[in-house]
């Protein structure tokens, strides 16, 4: 029996070695190895054919002999190969090593004329691959050949990247311009693409339903461009494809139920446009917060909601709407206030229900934000129309149903005296009768108009809505007033809380007086009394708090006032003394360039003008402070004052006795016998004892017309142009003249630039460019040029007065401080 081969025990897998090219060794590593040898002759007398015999692998001995034998062939192909490539004569088996005097072996060989480059690589490499058979390298020799390797080779990398920067500028230029040229591709490709699926969907959207997702889908590029483009194009798709009617999906019942082809095929269109939809409000919802495509975003939410406000989703296309209608950004405001009121005004297109929502969203977002909003947001109220003849028509319903009732019940009197000979009619009579109210009830159901009594009841809510939002405002404004105290009316003002929405409250208020309740009148006035004070008087002194409020929203609140008295005038039985004192007060604090002149022409009108009968003492008194007044405005705003002056002397004979000349002011002096000008109360003025000197000031204005009223009104003349001015309004008189002055500018610059024209081509003008305009050829230059100088010298006395006031009350309290100083310097030295 042959001997059994003893199975050697494998030792441990030794740790994975480190690859040669990793290792890293220095000079200094290479010095002390050589410097020290004799301490390395332990290693070369290791046995190193014993150390392997234990390390490899004895199991699979047929294995190892196979791959030595393959290794051993591609070693003689690779040799092969170096010869051709390299042209070695002399093969290194045969070849004897000369050995240089740092220990190095080398083997000659024949070559034939090869490269310098591939010399050194390849010498490296035959180096490298010597037979393991022969001499060995040591490690240390071996890493400092991988040194030299390295060297060279990042030489030889250097010296191709010398060659590789010289061509890169034109490499470089040629890679942008094709890529230039493959994204201005792709970009008109996409925008064909889009147009395509756009045609399509227009010509047939029932068979070309599935385009709308690639569309969607173009819509999510990377390029801003093409995700504006593609939005566009769906927002037009979308608003001639959605139908006239809101979808309801098929539930679950309905689907297992078997339909015929048509009505599958419908409910396909239908579940598909539904999706894509939802997936283009859910892209543009999200586009919205983006400031890129905000603008394109919140434009096509706006359009879909007002071409199809009945269709789905128009809640969250509402609510993104109200959300956006007090943007900072001007454009995005306006087309979301746009949208509203189209939505306002049109409510043939969703029966009203559209209008309903809006107002409570806009009232939910003033009460979140604390009526901190912008006015736009409630000035869209104003749009708001409110039919009164709901319950006009209700009435006119009941009265035909009680009429049809009563037709009833003649036509059974008179059957049931007839004898009915067959009974079949009467069964035929009672199933007509049937059909018609079933005929009538479907139709009802049809129409899209809705009922009286549901429009009646949308309505009241509205209007709920609308007034529960205006006293929201006042009272917060009332609030605001009342947070400042009297007794801090001297120290420094602190940030005061702005109030926007004011003015757009009392604007709606006085539009919508006539639907507000006879209960909460009590209480607006009240708000509306303390609101348009905006100081306390006490007797002729006012000690005035912080104002809060402009002249201009005080004198709206007197026009709230007069119009909610005035159409509740059966119900109401409110004295408005109180208005007319304020009204009194408020026309010397108004101011040209800071108030608004239409609204104080507008409480004139509705104050003065309107009204029919008013006392002796107030006539005189609004009359002298109106044409005191007139001297230091405009002329729009003096024109309107000069109105209001003729029209109160037309109306009060008595109050004619201020343009005689005496020094007591006439025959009427009333019971105060001197006049009073810085009097808080008309009624105490004592106007009747003074002169209206203004006229004969106001004679000499600059304009003309303004002049010739003014010598009007002094001689109470009965031209036919007065008497034109005397029945026209203070708000007409105002907007005239406003629009004389804007075209009198205009005529004066283009005049100038006419004159300038002809200048240049022949040579200096004739008449000079002012004396050209049609409003001024009356006028002689040097007369106009007077006027002017004297009107505003006149102004520039009165600032310089001002001025010097102000430096007098400096001095004054600079001394008051000093003297308190001193005083307590005193004290403090006693003590």
């Amino acid at each position: 029996m042959g001997k059994k081969k003893q199975k050697i025990v494998l030792p441990p897998e030794l740790p994975p070695e480190i690859p040669e090219d990793e290792v890293e060794v220095s000079d200094d590593d290479l010095r002390f190895i050589k410097e020290n040898r004799s301490y390395a002759s332990l290693l070369s007398t290791l046995d190193t054919h014993s150390i392997t015999k234990h390390v490899t692998r004895v199991a699979d001995a047929k294995d190892d002999a196979l791959e030595k034998f393959y290794e051993k062939r591609m070693q003689k192909r690779a040799l092969k190969k170096e010869k051709e490539e390299t042209g070695l004569q002399v093969d290194r088996a045969d070849a004897l090593p000369i050995k240089t005097l740092d220990g190095k072996l080398h083997y000659r060989t024949a070559t034939k004329t090869v490269s310098e480059n591939d010399l050194s690589e390849e010498g490296t490499a035959e180096d490298v691959n010597v037979d393991e058979g022969m001499v060995k390298l040591t490690k240390a020799e071996k890493r400092a050949k991988l040194k030299k390797m390295k060297k060279e080779a990042k030489k030889q990398g250097k010296e191709v990247a010398k060659t590789e920067v010289e061509d890169t500028p034109q490499a470089a230029v040629l890679a942008e311009i094709k890529e230039d040229l493959t994204a201005e591709e792709a970009f008109e490709s996409k925008k064909c693409k889009l147009a395509e699926l756009g045609s399509a969907l227009l010509t047939d959207p029932e068979s070309n339903i599935k385009l709308l997702k690639e569309m969607v889908q173009i819509s999510k590029d990377n390029n801003h461009t093409i995700v504006k483009l593609g939005l566009l194009s769906l927002l037009a798709v979308f608003k001639d494809i959605i139908p006239g009617y809101r979808i309801r999906l098929p539930t679950e019942k309905e689907l297992e139920m078997k339909v015929s082809k048509t009505v599958r095929k419908m409910r396909y269109y239908e579940s598909t446009l539904l999706s894509a939809y939802k997936v283009y409000l859910q892209r543009l919802m999200a586009l919205e917060n983006k400031p890129l495509f905000q603008h394109v975003a919140v434009r096509c939410i706006c359009s879909l909601l007002d071409a199809n406000p009945h269709f789905n989703f128009r809640e969250s296309l509402l609510d993104a709407t109200v959300r956006n209608i007090s943007s900072t950004n001007e454009a995005i405001r306006k087309l979301c206030c746009s949208t509203i009121k189209s939505l306002f005004t049109n409510e043939g297109k969703h029966g009203g229900e559209v209008t309903l929502e809006a107002v409570r969203l806009i009232a939910d977002h003033v009460k979140a934000h604390n009526c901190q909003f912008h006015p736009d947001s409630v000035d869209v109220f104003l749009s708001l129309s409110f039919n009164e003849d709901l319950l006009k028509y209700e009435k006119k319903e009941e009265d035909q149903k009680l009429k049809n009732k009563n037709s009833k019940k003649r036509k059974n009197l008179e059957a049931s005296n007839q004898l009915v000979e067959n009974e079949r009619k009467k069964s035929r009579q009672e199933s007509i009768s049937k059909t018609r109210e079933e005929v009538e009830a479907d139709y009802k159901a049809a129409s899209f108009a809705p009922d009286v009594m549901e429009r009646r009841e949308m309505q009241t809510a509205t209007l709920s809505a609308v007034f529960e939002t205006y006293f929201r405002i006042l009272k917060h404004t009332m609030q605001s007033i009342g947070v400042r105290p009297e007794a801090n009316a001297g120290a420094l003002s602190t940030a005061v809380e702005p109030l926007p929405l004011l003015a757009p409250c009392l604007k709606g208020l006085a539009k919508f007086s006539h639907l507000i309740d006879l209960d909460f009148m009590g209480d607006l006035m009240n708000h509306l009394k303390s609101l348009a004070s905006g100081s306390s008087y006490s007797g002729n002194t006012a000690d005035k708090c912080s104002k809060c409020l402009t002249v201009s929203e005080r004198l709206q609140c007197c026009i709230v006032a007069f119009k909610v008295m005035r159409n509740n005038l059966d119900a109401l039985n409110v004295d408005l003394q109180d208005f007319f004192i304020h009204l009194y007060n408020l026309v010397l604090e108004y101011k040209p360039g800071r108030d608004q002149g239409e609204v104080l022409a507008e409480a004139l009108k509705i104050m003065l003008c309107d009204d029919k009968q008013h006392d002796m003492q107030k006539t005189a008194a609004f009359i002298k402070r109106l044409a005191t007044i007139s001297l230091c405005v405009g002329s729009a705003d003096s024109m309107a004052a000069l109105v209001t002056v003729k029209n109160l002397l037309q109306k009060n004979v008595k109050c004619r006795n201020l343009l005689e000349n005496d020094i007591g002011g006439g025959s009427v002096s009333g019971t105060i016998p001197k006049y009073l000008p810085y009097s808080t109360d008309p009624n105490l003025s004592g106007a009747l004892a003074s002169v209206l000197w203004e006229l004969n000031l106001l004679s000499s204005h600059y304009h003309p017309a303004i002049s010739t009223l003014a010598s009007g009104i002094s001689s109470m003349s009965t031209a036919h142009n007065q008497v034109l001015l005397s029945k026209t309004s203070p708000q007409l008189a105002y907007k005239e003249m406003s629009l004389d002055q804007e075209l009198c500018f205009t005529q004066q610059s283009g005049n100038i630039k006419l004159n300038n024209k002809r200048r240049r081509t022949n040579g200096p003008a004739t008449s000079p460019s002012i004396g050209s305009t049609t409003v001024l050829s009356s006028f002689d230059d040097n007369e106009l040029q007077r006027k002017l100088i004297s009107h505003f010298m006149v102004h520039h006395d009165i600032k310089e007065n001002e001025r010097l006031r102000k430096e007098l009350d400096r001095t004054a309290l600079s001394l008051q401080l000093y003297e308190q100083y001193k005083k307590q310097k005193k004290q403090k030295k006693r003590s």
